[in-house]
């Protein structure tokens, strides 16, 4: 008889989820409004209930489910524990713990950025690999490392957290987490705004981005691509900066694979190929043949992986 699992990804504005085969296959996926009001105390439970609807919908019994998953935007330790979650209201938290008694079966817990990398290595950009670090261009830079098929939690909770490395010790204006300089200042979308903003102050070269109302990331790569110097420069900067610094992280992990994604990775190989470039010229020589490769389940990364996490 066919087993199944369930993975949760858990956002600030809706909670998806999914129901897989344990081979891997999604047989089912839906969305619930993530309730964030009095502390998000309503979360876990409207997660249960939802889970408890669909066996019913597609007359599963207990017995067929190995189990649940779940990914949630916050810093998770290995043994489910939440250390606080802003955008969900919640303090420390154990998931595994609460959402077990809830519904009856197993948990396993991860940072949502862990568990979209693991759900690219199993159905996604690093299929076939078990060593993986998957980088996330959005608004922010997120990471998620992947060791002998595990996820990589760290003591605190914060292992992959590589969007926070800091590039740049000069830079004065401040990230999002406090600090100055860190890597997402430069290579996510915002990022890439700051550079194109800075690149048009500090010179007077005639270009498209000029022109525009409003400048974003995807603007300065189509433009790249036309022959647009200006917007050249500035995807040149942001790879030269994304390069070097994953050359600096394959030192410490090594992986087999770079997975890139978010709204950024869109870009294609005019991203991927000048951050490879960069890689190679600052990877420690063993490093060097590390592949790089672009995400390819988008918004479902996060569910795939949250149901692979509970397969042992």
């Amino acid at each position: 008889m066919s087993k199944y699992v369930f993975g949760v990804d858990v956002g600030g504005t809706t909670v998806k989820m999914g129901l897989f085969t344990v081979e891997g296959e999604v047989l089912d996926k839906w969305e619930i409004k993530t309730r964030t009001e009095d502390g998000g105390k309503n979360v876990l439970p409207d997660i249960a209930d939802s889970i408890k609807s669909k066996l019913a919908d597609k007359n599963l019994a207990d017995e067929d489910i190995e189990g649940v998953g779940i990914g949630v935007p916050g810093p998770v330790k290995e043994d489910g524990t939440v250390l606080k979650c802003v955008n969900l209201g919640w303090g420390i938290l154990n998931v595994q713990d609460e959402l077990r008694a809830l519904t009856g079966f197993e948990v396993k817990a991860g940072n949502d950025a862990n568990v979209a990398a693991l759900g690219e290595m199993w159905q996604g950009g690093g299929k076939g690999y078990s060593n993986v670090v998957m980088v996330t261009l959005g608004t922010g830079v997120g990471g998620g490392i992947i060791l002998n098929g595990k996820m990589l939690f760290g003591v605190n909770g914060a292992g992959g957290e590589i969007g926070h490395i800091c590039v740049d010790e000069n830079e004065t204006e401040i990230c999002g987490c406090g600090n100055t300089g860190c890597l997402e200042q430069y290579t996510s979308a915002t990022g890439v705004v700051r550079l194109a903003t800075r690149a048009m102050a500090s010179s007077d070269k005639k270009s498209a981005l000029r022109d525009l109302e409003t400048v974003t990331a995807k603007d300065v790569f189509d433009l790249a691509k036309t022959g647009d110097e200006l917007a050249k420069t500035v995807v040149d900067e942001q790879a030269h900066i994304l390069g070097r610094t994953l050359a600096q992280i394959a030192c410490v992990v090594d992986p087999e694979i770079f997975v890139i994604g978010g709204g950024v990775s869109k870009a294609g190989s005019i991203l991927t190929d000048a951050v490879k470039e960069y890689f190679v010229k600052y990877a420690f020589h063993a490093c060097r043949g590390t592949k790089f490769a672009l995400a390819e389940l988008g918004n479902d990364a996060g569910i795939y992986g949250a149901a692979r996490s509970i397969l042992k």
